[in-house]
């Protein structure tokens, strides 16, 4: 197979693994990728995972790259957080929950970072769809509970305060019922008394 055919078959995907690959030509010569990528046409961003080199990538693009290295994944975290205006910085890495291992992957095109929960909290996030691609993304109320979970440091009106959340833009999106909902599925009282603060700490703002 040469490279335009490879290229034109996989044309629709973002990042692409030796699985997909193998999809379209199970007897592909692994060594056409080492001689691509030396040729400058693909990347590598992590053992057996590539893109095209010529692949305009955004943030939209990270997010849906980082679903697929390491998966099972969402985007949540300072990632979600700042895409939803709740805090004020620019993020410098890509930040996702897992239920695997706590990991990350320092690459060419970004800093991933994998924090793990429990498969049971593996929950409130939803599909985006942007331009025939699709990436988990959680909510933004999951978004702040996964961050205050992960995150028991935060204990106090101080630490809160600290984080500068927009408190316009927080109250404007958390949908309260929901929230509460949610939160009770953490099953964890010092998470519940946090949360409380930290509303507080918004409806006071």
């Amino acid at each position: 197979m040469n490279f335009i055919d490879f290229k034109t078959q996989l044309t629709d995907f973002t990042v692409f693994s030796l699985s997909d690959i193998r999809k379209i030509n199970e007897n592909f010569d692994l060594r056409r990728l080492a001689e691509w990528q030396q040729k400058g046409y693909i990347k590598g961003i992590i053992k057996g995972y590539y893109v095209f080199s010529d692949a305009s990538v955004n943030e939209q693009t990270l997010f849906e790259i980082a679903n697929k290295i390491y998966s099972p994944s969402y985007i949540s975290l300072e990632s979600a957080l700042n895409f939803y205006n709740i805090i004020p910085e620019g993020v410098y890495r890509i930040t996702s929950i897992s239920t695997k291992r706590t990991y990350t992957f320092n690459t060419e095109e970004a800093v991933f970072s994998y924090r793990t929960l429990h498969p049971k909290l593996f929950f409130g996030y939803h599909l985006i769809s942007d331009h025939n691609k699709t990436y988990k993304f959680a909510e933004a109320e999951k978004a702040v509970l996964d961050y205050f979970y992960l995150n028991p440091r935060i204990n106090n009106k101080e630490d809160i305060e600290s984080l500068r959340y927009n408190s316009d833009v927080f109250l404007k999106l958390i949908k309260k019922r929901k929230f509460r909902s949610y939160l009770r599925r953490y099953d964890s009282p010092a998470l519940t008394r946090r949360i409380k603060l930290l509303m507080e700490t918004m409806e006071n703002d």
